[in-house]
């Protein structure tokens, strides 16, 4: 075995198992020999060296092009094993630590998320074939962390729960109110607002594949004049807007252009206005993003540090109102995105190939591990002009969630729009 990449296994596994069988058939041993073993077959010396020189990176790519085989456990097993060990002295090695300043010194050009940059890098991911995704995600294709109101509740009722828990935040007091959804997906939490709060909606998206779904899901469900779909980037848009809400956009607006971001919401809100923010950040220091996930899933891609975003937010004419931090509901989000998957393999290698199964499972398995072991997590911003905008207490989100899920139950066939394509 690579003596670089045996000598930082055995510093990283000292809990529980790993097996490793080198590409000359030498098997090895690591950790204290606890728990349920992964057996790992690395079949090339080219794949030791890899990755051993940049394992956050090769790793993945050496799994997903066949040259790593996994001979017992899965690859989320692989992962936990990982990153449940993860905090001991190996994850600090000064060479990986240097990997990750390399990475720092070109991370202004990798997030240079130009408009017609920016629509490339959404089209590279969004715009993949509609079947996927329908393999995994909920019955109204939401493609953010829900909201898991019980540990018992299902996909389905976990993202329900997401959009009126947005929707409440946005205090949509009455009828009418002229609402932007900035990176509107398939248009799920916009015709949620256009149908339960009677919201005038305007969606915008890069992605051909949206925009195109989500009108057809309003003239479906008979709210076309009340939920209007758009490609257009967020910098072309025109306000004023009563509310404004983004639903994991902000991940793909890239550090360099944050100002830009919030001056042009602070335009775009009335002053009466309340706005929402709902992304992926951080609860440690800025960091870089994974080098699989930036390279192959979501290029261009960026995960924020609060501590990266308020000061921005600070000087744009926004304040905050409201912080709320979803800390492990992205983790099971993403363990029913990944069985879900796994269950509908073979759909997905129908659609595309094996390389692609096996690069959309290291993904799925590294996003919900680094969910439940790293330092990932989801913030909710409620962002307003004026400080008397809202009620005195949090007790309005409370009770407007009440009475959504009335007028849910009065008009359940939204949901179903999207299983009935």
């Amino acid at each position: 075995m690579n003596a670089l990449l045996k000598f930082y296994v055995t510093r990283l596994i000292t809990k529980g198992t790993m097996i490793i069988t080198d590409a000359a058939g030498q098997t090895t041993e690591f950790g204290d020999g606890g728990g349920e073993p992964v057996h790992i077959h690395i079949k090339t010396k080219s794949a030791e060296r890899r990755i051993a020189t940049n394992p956050a990176l090769q790793f993945g790519e050496r799994y997903m092009d066949g040259e790593v085989d996994l001979l017992k456990g899965s690859i989320y097993d692989v992962l936990a094993l990982v990153f449940e060990n993860a905090g001991n002295d190996a994850a600090t090695e000064s060479w990986m630590r240097a990997i990750e300043r390399l990475r720092l010194l070109y991370r202004r050009h990798i997030q240079n998320n130009t408009p017609i940059r920016a629509r490339s890098n959404v089209q590279h991911h969004y715009d993949l074939s509609s079947e996927l995704y329908d393999l995994f995600l909920d019955i109204d294709r939401q493609y953010s962390c829900a909201y898991f109101e019980t540990p018992d509740a299902t996909l389905d009722e976990a993202q329900l729960a997401k959009k009126r828990h947005i929707a409440a935040k946005l205090y949509m007091d009455r009828p009418a109110l002229k609402t932007l959804d900035i990176g509107c997906g398939w248009g799920g939490l916009g015709l949620y607002l256009a149908d339960h709060c009677e919201a005038d909606v305007t969606g915008i998206t890069l992605s051909d594949e949206q925009f195109k779904l989500a009108n057809q899901r309003a003239a479906d469900a008979g709210l076309a004049d009340r939920a209007t779909f758009k490609i257009e980037d967020y910098r072309k848009t025109e306000g004023p807007f009563d509310r404004i809400v983004s639903v994991g956009m902000f991940e793909h607006v890239g550090r360099e252009f944050y100002r830009d971001f919030f001056r042009q919401a602070a335009r775009l809100l009335d002053r009466n206005g309340v706005m929402v923010l709902h992304s992926i950040g951080r609860f440690g220091p800025p960091a870089n993003t994974n080098a699989f996930i930036a390279k192959y899933i979501f290029p261009g891609g960026y995960i924020p540090s609060l501590s990266e975003v308020t000061p921005i937010i600070e000087e744009s004419g926004l304040m905050m109102t409201d912080i709320e931090i979803l800390r492990l509901h992205y983790a099971e989000t993403l363990k029913n995105w990944r069985e879900r998957f796994e269950a509908r393999r073979d759909e997905a290698k129908a659609i595309y190939d094996e390389r692609f199964c096996r690069m959309w499972e290291f993904y799925l398995a590294a996003s919900e591990t680094s969910f439940r072991w790293q330092d990932m997590m989801v913030f909710q911003i409620q962002l307003t002009k004026r400080n008397d905008v809202l009620p005195l207490t949090r007790d309005y989100m409370i009770e407007a969630e009440a009475k959504l899920r009335e007028a849910e139950q009065r008009s359940p066939a939204l949901e179903l729009c999207h299983a009935a394509e």
